[in-house]
């Protein structure tokens, strides 16, 4: 039912996710001396798919950025889980797909569809995956 009424607009959710989490990326940059802007927007750009980035980033850029980028998925993804009522009652009901970014189509979906409701599980998915085929190719692109 969701579905069918948002037609196009799902595709407004990952393409929504990929420009908040550069854009908070980049400010989050603006903090910190020791990683650069590029860097922060790799590290944004594993949107919580820890597994693939951080060794994407790990062999670009050195183990010490690998790092950072797996912990920096890996609360992303933890996060997610522990908040998402959160985020689902003050944020709206897509707000924990958001937050799970690539995550929401397989670790984070069970809280997803737990706190925003069975009828964004297939919004969820979508977002999960489309944001999971982007990863490497945005990575190496900031490195």
């Amino acid at each position: 039912k969701t579905v069918k009424k948002m037609h196009f607009k799902i595709a407004l959710v990952p393409m929504s996710v990929v420009i908040g989490t550069l854009s908070g990326a980049g400010v989050f940059s603006l903090f910190l001396s020791t990683i650069t802007l590029s860097q922060a927007l790799a590290i944004g750009s594993g949107f919580g798919y820890y597994s693939l980035s951080s060794v994407i980033i790990a062999q670009l850029d050195g183990e010490v950025l690998g790092t950072i980028a797996l912990i920096s998925n890996l609360m992303r993804e933890i996060v997610t889980i522990l908040a998402a009522p959160f985020f689902a009652h003050y944020f709206g009901r897509l707000a924990p797909i958001a937050a799970g970014g690539a995550t929401s189509m397989d670790t984070t979906l069970p809280v997803i569809t737990k706190y925003s409701g069975n009828e964004y599980t297939i919004i969820s998915i979508f977002s999960g995956m489309v944001l999971t085929f982007l990863v490497p190719m945005l990575v190496p692109i900031f490195l």
